[in-house]
């Protein structure tokens, strides 16, 4: 194990070099837990000391790469799974115990019949790791098999890291951050390959932005908005304000994603189509110009909403969704005037990365329709790693557009 921390603190130095989404990347799957798996499977590792060692590494190793300062609360969120709120990036000490569990349960038949013509009938050494997780997780009844997979072993242990980040939430802040994170599609940024050309990529900036707003560290210092406004250390007002000037730029990307995947899915489509009646004149962002659905053609309109504004924040402390969801139905009112010869679909877009339900069911199926076209299974992942990175990116650039730059400042 202390083989292991030396090799990290050299892949550390060397990730340092990279950009901060390739090291990111790199940490997560490959220099953390993938490293050191086999032995934590091999060999009983439980309470050794350089577990301890071998995660303080990884913290500091994390808070390097994204240029953030993490409290204990905010390592323990991200060595949680992504789909659990995390950044994915396991702690050891948490894993050696269902690791090497799991791996006994599934070969002691293979033990068994090696051991046979032995005296050695008995794995004190199992026996003592079991009482241990059933000590901390609960017993196994009678009838239960023995947890031979560790992802098995592993649960109990994530649903009670996440328990013990949710039980130190003190504002509603807090808790509908930690909700969003854990929201489906929310950390697809963090499975993306970072390929330039397919706009997977994201600077250092956004990164440490990305980081920071999921686990709820700092993203600036308080300052004066342009519009005069405070702007607050965690990100919050460049989310809302008016006058951010990527506003606009952000929500032309994303609807450019959507109305590329639908023609991509075989589907020709025309961006603000004329002609549909609207009283006050204004149009959806796309048309499909031929039936989408039980021979009627489909009109879309994208929004994208703060989580943490402080009109959304009272429901979603208590929902992941809730702010898309209530975004969602304001379109359908604002476009219930539209003919019944045309399907109307909302997509509603958190700055945190939720969703409102009937976009993610519609995007599912643009994604479906890819895979039939092109064979690629992995088309619908594709389409939300691209949107969850355009909403990242622009969350950066929209805390950017909230400081003041002044040419006659002789600093700058």
């Amino acid at each position: 194990m202390l083989a292991c921390w030396e090799d990290l603190k050299r892949a550390v130095d060397r990730l340092s070099l990279l950009s901060a989404q390739d090291a990111l990347l790199l940490l997560r799957v490959s220099f953390s837990a993938p490293r050191v798996q086999h032995l934590l499977r091999c060999s009983p590792s439980v309470d050794n000391p350089a577990l301890d060692l071998f995660d303080g590494h990884l913290r500091s190793a994390l808070s390097r790469i994204t240029n953030t300062s993490l409290s204990d609360t905010q390592w323990l969120q991200a060595s949680l799974p992504t789909k659990h709120g995390g950044l994915g990036i396991r702690q050891m000490c948490s894993l050696a115990l269902p690791t090497f569990l799991a791996s006994a349960a599934s070969t002691s038949d293979l033990q068994s019949q090696i051991l046979l013509a032995s005296a050695c009938t008995v794995d004190t050494q199992f026996d003592t790791y079991l009482a241990d997780w059933q000590g901390a997780h609960g017993p196994l009844s009678p009838s239960d098999p023995l947890p031979v997979k560790q992802s098995v072993c592993d649960k109990p242990g994530i649903l009670s890291s996440s328990a013990s980040v949710e039980s130190t939430i003190s504002d509603s802040c807090l808790n509908a951050r930690f909700l969003a994170a854990a929201a489906p599609h929310s950390g697809d940024w963090l499975l993306a390959l970072p390929v330039t050309c397919c706009g997977l990529r994201l600077t250092d900036e956004a990164v440490r932005v990305a980081v920071a707003l999921r686990l709820g560290c700092s993203v600036c210092v308080a300052d004066t908005c342009r519009c005069g406004a405070l702007v607050d250390a965690h990100g919050i007002h460049g989310s809302v304000c008016k006058q951010a000037l990527s506003r606009i730029a952000r929500h032309q990307a994303i609807n450019g994603v959507i109305a590329r995947a639908i023609t991509a899915a075989g589907v020709p489509v025309t961006k603000e189509p004329v002609g549909l009646v609207r009283l006050d004149g204004k149009r959806p962002d796309g048309l499909t110009l031929i039936p989408w659905q039980g021979g009627k053609p489909m009109t879309w309109d994208v929004t994208v909403v703060s989580t943490l504004a402080d009109s959304y924040l009272h429901s979603t402390s208590h929902s992941a969704d809730s702010a898309a969801e209530t975004a969602s139905n304001r379109k359908e009112t604002k476009y219930s005037s539209l003919p019944s010869d045309y399907i109307f679909q909302p997509v509603a877009i958190e700055t945190l990365g939720s969703l409102n339900a009937s976009g993610l069911n519609f995007l599912s199926e643009v994604g479906r329709r890819l895979t039939s076209l092109s064979g690629d299974s992995g088309e619908t992942s594709f389409l939300f790693q691209r949107l969850s990175m355009l909403t990242q990116r622009f969350n950066s650039a929209l805390i950017m557009d909230s400081f003041c730059f002044s040419d006659e400042d002789p600093d700058l």
